[in-house]
């Protein structure tokens, strides 16, 4: 497979740290040293997770070398979702006027863009696709209490889309080696570690040491996992993305694979934990700091539990 384009969306509102600590008692220290963060990205009132993931659909077209019209396959990979039942899959196809596409919808918590991706491959696979839009847009901050002291300062809002095909359609293709992905509903806290129900207290993360530790553990899983797969050693690759839950569990991969945190992207700092859209957000933002040849991993932890890697070549 192939990304032919991609593109991402962040609204232009932060929050400071400064703001809990009238909200929930949190100091604005007490947060950035056990997470990482300084700020979050938050959508404008007139914003949602359609109007956002449009917006990065529209960021991916400026480097399409085909017509949106071409694409036969939409998938939404996401959790935050602004309407369960016209999911932005359906959204995007009305806005597109994309007829006689597949168009569905993907939930795998913050590892739902990898999911996202290895659903594309089977369409691929099958024959039944071969070119696919791959949308991710969380609002967390529409789900999320600003009063929780667990984890209402975490969270941020971001939309990211990736085109792809099954063939190469230009020289400037990223290829991709290695989709990898394991539910891991069975470990842990599994379906309890993080939730996100509506009708009671929105987004919550009642048991972040679980996470902590869960996250670390299975995101180096499913990297040696795809590094197996391709053949590669952790060497081989110019950076590492991981989710951007908090910074510290990025500190503990890094020091658990023997690696510098300057071999890792982040932008938790700025942005907060953008959900599934965080590591493919990422490297859309960084895409042109890379030369042809180089190879980068992408590795995700989520809720539920769940873990997936994959790994791209310039």
């Amino acid at each position: 497979m192939y990304i032919n384009s991609m593109g991402h969306y962040v609204p232009a509102t932060r929050i400071s740290n400064d703001y809990f600590e009238k909200v929930n008692g949190l100091t604005s220290d007490w947060i950035l040293q056990r997470t990482g963060i300084k700020s979050r990205s938050k959508a404008a009132s007139d914003e949602n997770s359609d109007s956002m993931a449009i917006e990065a659909i529209d960021a991916a077209l400026k480097g399409l070398p085909y017509d949106i019209k071409d694409v036969d396959l939409i998938v939404a990979a996401c959790y935050a979702v602004y309407d369960t039942v016209a999911t932005p899959a359906h959204v995007a196809q009305q806005h597109y006027k994309i007829a006689g596409a597949k168009a569905l919808y993907v939930s795998a918590a913050c590892s739902s863009f990898i999911n996202g991706l290895e659903v594309i491959e089977g369409y691929f696979a099958s024959g039944k696709a071969k070119r696919a839009l791959l949308i991710c847009s969380e609002h967390n901050t529409y789900y999320s209490n600003d009063k929780d002291p667990k984890s209402g300062h975490l969270w941020g809002d971001a939309a990211v889309a990736y085109f792809i095909s099954k063939d190469r359609e230009s020289e400037s293709d990223i290829k991709i080696l290695d989709v990898f992905t394991e539910g891991l509903g069975d470990v842990g806290k599994g379906p309890e570690g993080v939730k996100l129900r509506p009708g009671e207290d929105g987004i919550t993360m009642p048991f972040g040491r679980d996470v902590f530790i869960h996250a670390c553990r299975y995101m180096i899983h499913a990297l040696n996992n795809s590094l197996e797969h391709t053949h590669l050693k952790i060497e081989d690759l110019s950076k590492l993305i991981c989710h951007q839950a908090n910074k510290r569990i990025v500190a503990q991969v890094a020091n658990q694979l023997d690696k510098s945190l300057d071999d890792f992207l982040n932008n938790i700092e700025t942005l907060g934990n953008t959900g599934s859209a965080s590591a493919a957000l990422v490297l859309s933002q960084n895409k042109t700091q890379f030369k042809k040849g180089e190879k980068v991993a992408l590795m995700v932890f989520g809720g539920g539990y769940s873990c997936g890697c994959f790994i791209i070549e310039f």
